[in-house]
């Protein structure tokens, strides 16, 4: 994919503001610390952070996978309104995005603050569309989004954003010492198979 600078946006809601969309930047790094101090994110994503110089190298991993094309992750930041950057409010990723592969996946995590307020589908979907848009059909016809199967709030995001429930995956201690699920969108969003 072609190198450039990319702002998704998605609109406010009744209850929250519009959401800005953008790759990660090194100023970042001060409030990751902070947010992964909240128990709940620590329990459903696999990377932890500590410490600021572990922000640091999450964010260049992050910024590693736009470089590399494979990998494109996206700060999501709650707008102040007439152009004004807020909040940290999560995060987005589309990976495993390699030419040619025809499917990748998506994946999301929520500040604690910003929970509850639409902020996990808006992002999604705005990821969604771009997806869609920014590759070719022929590169890119599917879009997959695994989550444990205990983790009931990613499978509400998933059934707004359209992504069809396929697949129940099996344990797999100790990396995966839950069951899971496989939710689809396809390109056309159409139906997928049954769950299975």
């Amino acid at each position: 994919m072609e190198k450039i600078a990319v702002r998704l946006e998605a609109g406010a809601t009744a209850s929250a503001p519009a959401l800005v969309l953008r790759p990660w930047r090194p100023a970042d790094a001060a409030g990751l610390v902070e947010l992964y101090r909240d128990d709940a994110l620590r329990r459903w994503t696999s990377a932890a952070v500590d410490d600021a110089a572990g922000a640091a190298r999450w964010v260049r991993d992050q910024q590693r996978g736009w470089e590399a094309g494979d990998r494109y992750a996206f700060a999501v930041i709650e707008s102040q309104g007439a152009g004004g950057a807020g909040g940290l409010a999560g995060h987005v990723v589309l990976r495993n995005a390699a030419p040619g592969a025809g499917s990748a996946e998506v994946g999301y995590w929520t500040a604690a603050h910003a929970r509850g307020r639409g902020v996990a589908p808006r992002a999604l979907g705005a990821l969604t569309d771009w997806a869609f848009t920014a590759f070719p059909s022929g590169e890119l016809t599917r879009l997959e989004l695994l989550h444990q199967v205990d983790n009931t709030a990613s499978c509400r995001v998933a059934e707004k954003c359209r992504y069809a429930l396929t697949t129940l995956l099996p344990a797999a201690p100790p990396e995966y010492p839950l069951a899971g699920h496989v939710h689809v969108r396809e390109r056309d969003g159409g139906r997928t198979g049954p769950v299975r």
